[in-house]
């Protein structure tokens, strides 16, 4: 297999621009990664990644969550938006 010439390769990069321009910023995908894990892109700097049961289970206590991040807000270090 021969390597891509260099208009091939500016052309990929143009491409790839452009889709990375059309993801609003702070917006969430969600991808099925090689291990069949989900992960979910856009609340930080590296992916969430967990399996179909652990997201399952996850969402079933998710009043509970909720509950306890507003108990516990007075301690928890929050972003400011300025």
């Amino acid at each position: 297999m021969s390597e891509p010439s260099k208009e091939e390769l500016l052309a990929r990069i143009a491409e790839l621009e452009k889709q990375a321009g059309t993801r609003k910023k702070g917006s969430l995908e969600f991808r099925v990664g090689e291990k069949g894990g989900v992960s979910v892109y856009g609340l930080g700097r590296f992916p969430v990644t967990l399996y179909y049961e652990q997201w399952n289970r996850l969402l079933d206590v998710a009043g509970e969550l909720k509950a306890f991040l507003e108990e516990n807000k007075s301690k928890l270090k929050l972003k400011t938006t300025e």
